[in-house]
């Protein structure tokens, strides 16, 4: 299995018009712009790059296809969630929903090309729910209370910026199969399995709730989505050095998995044409 510390580390996104984009993750999300040239921007918090936009004008939504369901920025504390809260309702931005999930507490929208985020912090591992049966660690999903979370926020209105402690917790797929999606992941990839709802599962290292979530929710056999489709390029894994890459390397191989050397690490694709990249 994994090592604990292993945890996602970056999403690289298309999207159709990259200023809007920019301006989207700046203004709405909090993130700051590290570097853009090329038709490509890096943002994050101020330490590692989350999100990578790539432009491509001529991408189209993929449709009922595998591919990326949403990506989850992990907000350092509770009151940090809140006051990305206050910056959606300042600008007015349409949620796709907000849920208390035990584990933690969600928010989710669209950035302007559809691409799927959720917003989220955790709440301390000691208060979590019990398992149940088919649930190593308790999760649900029930309606968040969002005037109960304003009244968290640290202040009357949100700084610009999210905090420098801002991760990419977790990453959520659309797949055509969950069983084999199960064997990628959890076998040869290394990931725990750590709950199986109906038409989802979820995956973590470390007893982490999840790290990995993949759904049918667009349809059993869904393909993959088409090259230049918008939405997820690939998304990257951090592993706890170089003989956990060595290792992860060797699962793939023995496996008979195609993989690619990337300018950053590893790169397989699931059964679905999901890609990862493997890095330390």
């Amino acid at each position: 299995m994994l090592a604990p510390g292993t945890h996602p580390g970056k999403v690289r996104l298309t999207v159709t018009d990259l200023d809007r984009s920019v301006g989207f993750y700046q203004d709405v999300i909090g993130l700051r712009l590290h570097v853009r040239e090329n038709g490509t921007a890096a943002m994050g918090a101020g330490g590692e790059d989350l999100v990578v936009l790539d432009e491509n004008p001529r991408a189209r939504p993929a449709g009922r296809t595998s591919g990326l369901y949403h990506f989850a920025l992990l907000h350092p504390s509770r009151e940090e969630l809140a006051s990305a809260l206050q910056r959606l309702a300042a600008r007015r931005t349409p949620m796709q929903g907000a849920s208390d999930h035990g584990v933690s507490e969600a928010l989710y929208l669209p950035d302007p090309d559809g691409n799927g985020i959720e917003l989220y912090a955790d709440r301390p591992r000691e208060v979590w729910p019990p398992p149940s049966p088919g649930l190593r660690v308790g999760m649900f999903t029930a309606p968040l209370d969002l005037e109960e979370l304003l009244r968290a926020a640290p202040g009357d209105e949100a700084p610009r910026h999210a905090d420098q402690g801002l991760t990419l917790g977790h990453v959520h797929l659309h797949v055509g199969d969950l069983d084999a999606a199960m064997r990628f992941y959890r076998d040869v990839i290394g990931f725990d399995a750590m709950a199986e709802l109906p038409g989802a599962a979820f995956v973590s290292a470390g007893g982490y709730h999840h790290h990995l979530g993949f759904n049918t929710w667009q349809g059993e056999g869904a393909p993959p989505a088409p090259a230049d489709a918008v939405g997820l390029r690939y998304w990257t894994l951090l592993l706890d050095g170089d003989d956990e890459l060595a290792a992860a390397r060797e699962r793939v191989e023995a496996a008979g998995i195609a993989a690619e050397e990337h300018p950053e690490g590893l790169l397989v694709r699931d059964p679905f044409g999901n890609a990862l990249v493997l890095r330390t």
